[in-house]
């Protein structure tokens, strides 16, 4: 029996502790490209994703899957303006994901942002795109329709089901795996609208420098890497938060202290998302939540280059959230046409 082309790819993560080595940035986008055509048997693709969980990805290897997943998703020009990728794959389960209001209060100042997010693998997290709903801001169908949104208000997200059916269906193996595989990584370096820069929330410690170094070598311009809370790219107030840059093609570490003094936070027992939309409109207040959107923004400032220093960007954030215009949450909401709400990747 002919080995199969993928077979070499396996071979070189597996064979044990002395033969085994990690993949070069081409080897590792050409076997992803080969995944994403279908071209890989199952019991291949399992091993594979396997293997290189287990040794633990290197930055060559992130960057050559997320290439070809770039490649994958036929990502827009630059000529859609987009200032800011949010990537939203882990969901939240202590407290609400206010990291959505700091996107759609940056839109709502000119900053436009794009979301690219999952939902459903966790009945006990919330997610990017049911706090969306809650918000009343529809999910577009395709890269065409979320460009119109965008010329239209500044802000749009796609659920990846929609954006690549078959990246979908990878992420859903851990189901099957009963772990998370380099499609995690991969996933929150699409960049689907090449914006000028991205923030990315990871869980993990090993992976806060793993996405730095692979944006670097993906030639990405600025880039904000956060352990953020529950693994999305939100500040938690309550706790010290290390931020590694990539700014300009220069990778830096910086660490933005903790808004609040004294115990942490109680767990939020309701997670009750409506409450998002009331305290965009000033019905309600929440200390933590609103610390976590004006904190999770000012990163945000600095990662677009409208900040010089922490300093300054925490004072811009707070000063955009008092301002705020809270009817523009309607606009945003509003349909766009029927062609393009229909239209595909």
């Amino acid at each position: 029996m002919q080995e199969h082309p993928f077979a070499g790819y396996i071979r070189a993560l597996g064979k044990g502790p002395q033969g085994s080595r990690a993949l070069t940035l081409g080897e590792s986008a050409a076997a992803m490209r080969m995944i994403l055509a279908g071209e890989v048997q199952p019991v291949q693709l399992g091993a594979f994703l396997t293997l290189m969980r287990v040794k633990i990805e290197t930055p060559a290897e992130v960057a050559g899957l997320a290439l070809a997943a770039r490649e994958h998703v036929q990502c827009l020009s630059p000529d859609a303006r987009v200032r800011l990728d949010w990537s939203s794959y882990a969901g939240k389960r202590r407290q609400l994901p206010w990291f959505v209001l700091a996107a759609l209060l940056l839109a709502s100042h000119g900053r436009t942002g794009f979301l690219h997010a999952t939902e459903g693998y966790d009945p006990a997290r919330i997610f990017a795109p049911q706090a969306l709903r809650a918000l009343g801001i529809p999910a577009s169908r395709s890269l065409a329709e979320a460009a119109a949104r965008i010329e239209a208000c500044g802000f749009a997200y796609v659920e990846l089901r929609d954006l690549s059916p078959r990246l979908h269906e990878l992420l859903q193996l851990k189901a099957l795996l009963g772990l998370r595989s380099p499609v995690h990584t991969l996933i929150r370096m699409l960049d689907p609208m090449r914006a000028a820069a991205s923030i990315q929330g990871i869980f993990h410690p090993h992976y806060h420098v793993l996405h730095q170094q692979a944006a670097a070598l993906l030639g990405d311009a600025r880039c904000a890497v956060v352990k953020g809370d529950g693994g999305e790219s939100e500040r938690n107030p309550d706790l010290p938060c290390r931020v590694k840059w990539l700014l300009d093609g220069a990778t830096s570490d910086e660490d933005w202290p903790a808004l609040f003094d004294g115990p942490r936070h109680p767990q939020d027992a309701r997670m009750d998302v409506s409450r998002l939309r009331s305290v965009w409109f000033g019905e309600t207040s929440d200390t933590y939540g609103e610390a976590a959107v004006v904190g999770t923004a000012a990163i945000a400032l600095k990662a677009i280059g409208d900040a010089q220093d922490n300093a300054d960007a925490q004072r811009q954030a707070s000063e955009l959230w008092q301002r705020r215009d809270t009817a523009w949450l309607r606009r945003a909401g509003a349909p766009v046409s029927q062609e393009l709400a229909e239209a595909r990747p």
